[in-house]
């Protein structure tokens, strides 16, 4: 293949060399580890259930390949094309955020899935990317035209958001979208007084779903007093502590054959199993690296809008990491939460895809802006001092 050459100014050439291809090669790390790990975990779940033994593997691959269409398109896109995407995103998955609790897919008590022509879809996995988006757009419209009430309007599309999340119920994602939010909102410079409310009304809001959902309450308790049926949390934390520091070997773990969902939630601790805590900690550092050189470009950026919308993205990115592996390590309560491109999911795949195309467009090289010399400034800097 073919390098392109600096002089050619074709947008598949300028794509390759203003792109981070740390980020790049970062988020293809994952996707092939992501089918490693699915060829890994899926057989033992699909005989259990009476399917061929490598139909979530060969799903997995379809899901991959889509994702990776979808990551590379978007990060083609500018600024101005993103936030234009994302407000039809935000409207589209708001409506189908509404439609799912009266036509969704009923699992366990929770209504998240929404049928289109014969493909289920998580519309609250679409959802995040857009809000990070358009958020990042309010706040930084405040900061640049401080009688735009964008903050209060980032508050209201909060709100919205995080009923419609309580109301499904999914509480994961309610925190992990609160989580985010917040992190933007103290990057746009709030107030110490705003951190105390929100801090009291984070606070608030856990006390109350532990007081309104049962099974939140259930899952807490169970939790704190290692009783009641802690099976898969169990099981993933034996996994790692069976696979050792170098792991049983591929396909010799045997904590997959019990749990049910050893290939979603709990695909790190089959990795762990088998590839030991090496794998792990290696998963562990992609993400990490993700996250900070994330939060490292944001920093560096002039623009708000850039700034925010890349914090944001890489925040909802890692917190959601975070949240899945603490789950498998038993250091958090269970909550089904995807380990973005790993675990085995359409919707989480493709939706986290387009979350790091955004991150690639935003973050790609800009030509540096010379200043305008006017022709006063000219004459003065050609003419000779008297």
């Amino acid at each position: 293949m073919a390098v392109a050459s600096r002089l050619d100014t074709s947008p598949v050439a300028t794509w390759w060399w203003t792109i981070d291809r740390w980020f790049l090669a970062a988020f293809l790390s994952l996707m092939g580890l992501g089918i490693v790990l699915s060829f890994a975990a899926s057989p033992a779940v699909a005989l259990r259930i009476g399917l061929d033994p490598f139909h979530f593997a060969t799903r997995q691959i379809v899901f991959t390949v889509l994702a990776l269409g979808a990551m590379l398109a978007v990060s083609f896109l500018d600024a101005r094309q993103i936030r234009r995407m994302a407000i039809l995103m935000l409207v589209v998955m708001l409506v189908l955020m509404v439609a799912v609790l009266y036509i969704g897919i009923e699992v366990k008590g929770a209504r998240r899935w929404v049928s289109l022509a014969g493909m289920s879809i998580q519309p609250s996995e679409f959802l995040k990317p857009a809000f990070v988006v358009i958020c990042a757009w309010l706040f930084s419209e405040q900061k640049r035209q401080p009688d735009i009430p964008g903050n209060v309007l980032a508050m209201i599309l909060l709100g919205l958001v995080l009923a419609l999340l309580v109301a499904q119920p999914d509480l994961g994602q309610t925190m992990l979208v609160t989580g985010t939010w917040g992190v933007m909102f103290f990057m746009a410079g709030l107030s110490w007084l705003w951190i105390v409310v929100l801090g009291a009304a984070g606070v608030g809001g856990i006390f109350a779903a532990y007081s309104v959902f049962p099974h939140v309450a259930l899952r807490i308790d169970k939790f704190l007093t290692g009783e009641g049926d802690t099976f898969q949390v169990d099981m993933g934390k034996e996994a790692l502590i069976n696979g050792g520091w170098f792991g049983l070997g591929p396909g010799e773990g045997t904590i997959k054959r019990v749990i049910p969902d050893s290939h979603a939630d709990f695909v790190f601790a089959v990795a762990g199993e088998e590839y030991g805590l090496i794998m792990c900690f290696f998963i562990m550092a992609i993400f990490a690296f993700i996250v900070l050189r994330g939060l490292n470009t944001a920093l560096k950026e002039h623009d708000d809008f850039t700034r925010y919308a890349i914090g944001g993205l890489v925040t909802v990115f890692g917190l959601q990491s975070m949240i899945n592996m603490c789950v498998n390590l038993q250091l958090m309560p269970a909550k089904g939460m995807t380990l973005p491109f790993i675990s085995y999911g359409g919707s989480s795949q493709i939706a986290i895809a387009i979350s790091m195309g955004m991150v690639l467009a935003l973050t790609r090289r800009k030509p540096e802006r010379r200043k305008q010399v006017g022709f006063t400034d000219f004459v003065r800097r050609t003419l000779p001092a008297e």
